[in-house]
This record gives C-alpha cells, structure tokens and sequence, in this order.
C-alpha cells in the first residue's frame, strides 16, 4: 500500500471477527466502520457539503458511469478534481461503473474485451473497458477507485457466475497495469455470486495481488438476507486482515451488524437519501412514513436521541406538513436525518467494539428478526 494510504486495526471483537480501525488516505482519516453517503453525480442528493460534514460523513461515493456520461471527466479534471469540483475535501470513492452497466441487461453486451453499451441519455454506443473505466477514474481523481468488474445477477448458474469471475480477475489485472496514479488506491472486487467456494477463491486470487484494498462486490442484487449473510461470513475473513474491507451496497442496521461481525470495515447504500425522497425516516432501525395521519399533529422530534439538525429543531408534524405540501425541504431535512442515522449507528459500533462491547450492545440484530 502507498504510504499515502494505510490502514491500523486498533481493536478487536473477543466474540466476533468485528474491529475497530483507521483508514488514512491524501483527503484525511476514515475511523472504521463506517456508513459512507452515496454521492451518485458528485453530490449527495438533496444536501449541502456543509450539511453532509455534520451528519458526521468522512467519506462519500461519485459515480463513474453517470460522471462519464454527465458532465465527462474532462470537466471534472478542469475543474481541479471531483474534491474541488463538488467541494467535499474529504476523502471520496469512485465506483468503477460496472454494477450501472451491467444493472442494463437488455442495452449492454459482454466480451473478454469490455463492455459495450447503448447510453441511456441519448442512445450513443460507448466501449467501456478496464483501462477505460481506470482512465476516467484517474481524471475524476478520487482517493479510491474501484477495479472494472462484472457482477453476475441473482439467480445464475454456478458457470455462469465462474464465468464472471473469471473475467473479473483478469479484467482486474488489466486495471492494475492501466492504474497511472499513486494518489489514489486502487481497490479490486470479489465476485463469486452466492457460492462460497468461489468467493473464498476469488478472495485469495485477489490477496496474492497485494492491493491497497479489497471489496465485496455482487450482493443486494436480489437474493434473500440470509444469503447476503453468509456470502458476507464466508469471504470477508479470507481477505488480508491489514487491509480496509469494503462492502458494497448495504445500508439496513441488520446487514451493516452482521458485515462488521464478519470483519467488515466500510459500507456504501442509497438508502438514507432514496427513501428520504419518499417521505421516509429511519429511526433506531425502522422506517417511518411521515405521511401517515398519526404524525400530523405529532409534535415531537423524529428521534429524541439523535443530535442531527433535523431533530434538534423540527417535528414530526413539520416534516409531514412539508411532504403533503411537496416541499422540497422536507427531502433535505429526512436525508440530513437518514444519513446521520446510519452514520451514528456505525460510531456507536465502533465505540462498543473498543468497549469489548459489541455483541452485548448490537448481538440483537445478528439473529433472524421474528
């Protein structure tokens, strides 16, 4: 790993593979675990920088393929970068575009080569490569970038999952000799669909390669939670213990509990600003429709515990006025909360885990909900 990035496990779960660590990148320090924000097209949606820096954000995603498309990594690299660009000068992810490429089965095709793919926006044919998707990650210039995979859906057969996964370490060895910068850590991907034996595989492979990190891709894309579980359970503990562990697109407090027991580290999701933007709230693990009748005249804040802003100077009642009234402040207000929920939850874990803690305070959400 560079000496720009390094990770420190500083504590371990006596009962669990959970731990408690710091990520350092060029942008500042990432405290693990930790819920990091998606910020599809270089915002996080409906909030300000400065509003997402007081949820307690210290990290958050941008888009490769929707950057690509709109407005074009060249004007991000004009721009001075995507820190300058979106003014977030912490540190920042870029997905590598192959879950949205793949997510178009009926628009896309695949070779060994690439894939080629049909724009949403205005139907242009694009190639995109390994070297391609490195090659924008380079010009959007976020601290980590992501390996070019490609992400077998659920169901599919176990050849066509070795077929993926296959493809994806050599597609991945194809990203390392693209990578030209040693500002930005190039993390690969663990693909293997729900079959153990290939994830535990396709983690080794990836381990001999000495990465400066390591992602477990392919899950949320449809298969049941306990599934999700044991993929998780299965692949994390074959990664190398001195590296960040990512898990990719997970977002419920049950997945994020179950991951980190696994040995997880970092956690990306839509979840707080997407249900947001249906008039949702999380609270202690729930989601709350604040436009049902029982929070009109609720004139209480949507969690007395949480110290986000929305809490701290709104009610229930408001919230549900603003979203029966279509006002667009109410998406900012449940996405201030949302993320800050999520973020909190993971700050509390990592308390309990230094506090030889973690299964007595959050064990409840390792066994199946009733």
């Amino acid at each position: 790993m560079s000496t720009k990035f390094r990770f420190e496990c500083q504590a371990l779960c006596c009962d669990t593979k959970a731990r408690a660590g710091v990520f350092s990148t060029p942008h500042g320090q990432v405290e693990t675990p930790r819920f990091m924000p998606v910020g599809t097209l270089a915002n996080v949606k409906t909030v300000t920088p400065a509003q997402l820096q007081a949820t307690g954000a210290q990290m958050v995603l941008a888009n490769t393929y929707h950057l690509h498309l709109q407005p074009g990594e060249d004007i991000v690299a004009q721009a001075g970068g995507l820190h300058r660009f979106m003014a977030w000068q912490q540190p920042i992810l870029t997905d590598s575009g192959g879950f949205q490429v793949f997510s178009l089965s009926e628009l896309r095709s695949i070779s060994d080569e690439g894939v080629a793919f049909r724009s949403p926006r205005d139907g242009q044919l694009i190639h995109l490569t390994p070297e391609k998707s490195i090659a924008i990650q380079n010009a959007l210039g976020a601290d980590v970038i992501m390996a070019f995979d490609e992400c077998p859906p659920y169901p599919a057969s176990r050849e066509a999952v070795i077929d993926a996964t296959e493809r994806t370490y050599r597609w991945l060895k194809r990203c390392i000799q693209a990578h030209e910068r040693s500002d930005q850590a190039l993390f690969g991907i663990v693909q293997g669909g729900v079959y153990p034996d290939l994830r535990r595989t396709a983690a080794e492979q990836l381990a001999d390669l000495d990465l400066p990190g390591y992602a477990i891709g392919g899950v949320s894309v449809g298969e049941p939670p306990e599934l999700i579980e044991h993929i998780v359970a299965a692949t994390a503990p074959a990664l190398p213990p001195e590296k960040p562990r990512y898990l990719m697109g997970v977002g419920t407090h049950r997945e994020i509990v179950q991951a980190i027991a696994a040995g997880v580290d970092l956690f990306d999701c839509v979840i707080p600003t997407r249900l947001a933007r249906h008039g949702n709230a999380i609270v202690g693990g729930e989601r709350w429709n604040l436009k049902n009748a029982r929070f009109r005249q609720d004139f209480t804040p949507l969690d007395e515990s949480c110290s986000c802003y929305t809490c701290e100077n709104f009610t229930r009642a408001y919230i549900s006025h603003l979203l029966r009234s279509q006002e667009l402040l109410a998406y900012t207000l449940l996405s201030i909360h949302n993320i800050t929920e999520l973020v909190q939850f993971t700050q509390r874990i990592r308390s309990a885990i230094f506090q030889g803690r973690f299964k007595a305070e959050f064990g409840h959400w390792l066994s199946a909900p009733s």
